[in-house]
């Protein structure tokens, strides 16, 4: 009698583990992208005029989260630096960058810059960046968020900076640039790339504080008045 014999299981497909996130090595071209956006970003800001608008930072020289929009990265980490260097305050700064592919190259952009990047966002990997973004503050770390990103909408607070304002005790700073001179992009954000010889408001509102024993109501509260302050800041 003829028997059947039954094919051999194929081997399982290795299952990655969530919330993991193994950044790709970028490619030649991707480091050269990066490298000439981090140049061209420099020399377009040698050619402008910064108007600041500051605060004092709080006596204690604990770490600060600094949120900006989306739309305002070309110079957003220029606006770190310039409040530093005003308070005479330690530069070391940790930025959440997307974990899609195209975030590898804004991360090596940060890290021409002096930055640590983090990848995640609120869409991938969001709840183990917060995580990784709380180590940096404890390290003394300031932190910078983009708090309506990676998807918007546009100038919509998202609950990412308030939840990580509550959780560590923190600060949660708003800063904003306004560009005289600039291209707007038909992305859903309206990015906006600085031209040569711009005059810039750097503009830096109060510090808001979350309690970490608070109701979801009184969170809520505080995330549309923080997108309040924010807001009032920007000028398109």
């Amino acid at each position: 009698m003829n028997t059947v014999q039954a094919p051999e299981p194929r081997p399982a497909k290795p299952v990655a583990k969530t919330g993991v996130v193994v950044p790709h090595p970028l490619k030649w071209h991707q480091r050269f992208v990066a490298s000439f956006i981090y140049l061209l970003i420099r020399s377009v800001a040698a050619s402008t005029r910064f108007k600041w608008q500051f605060f004092d930072p709080p006596p204690s020289g604990s770490p600060l989260i600094f949120c900006t929009w989306h739309n305002r990265l070309p110079f957003s980490i220029l606006l770190y630096q310039g409040f530093v260097k005003h308070h005479k305050l330690p530069s070391r700064l940790a930025a959440i960058v997307s974990a899609s592919k195209d975030g590898g190259v804004v991360a090596r952009i940060l890290e021409h810059f002096g930055v640590q990047p983090v990848r995640g966002s609120s869409s991938r990997r969001g709840a183990q960046a917060l995580l990784e973004l709380t180590s940096w503050l404890d390290r003394g770390y300031d932190v910078a968020i983009t708090p309506d990103g990676p998807r918007g909408p546009c100038y919509q607070v998202q609950h990412g900076a308030i939840s990580l304002a509550q959780v560590t005790g923190l600060a949660v700073v708003p800063a904003v640039y306004n560009l005289k001179w600039k291209i707007r992009l038909k992305s859903w954000d309206r990015f906006q790339i600085p031209l040569p010889f711009a005059r810039i408001r750097a503009r830096f509102g109060e510090p808001l504080y979350v309690p970490r024993d608070i109701s979801d109501e009184e969170k809520e509260a505080l995330r549309v008045e923080f997108q309040r302050r924010l807001v009032a800041l920007t000028v398109d």
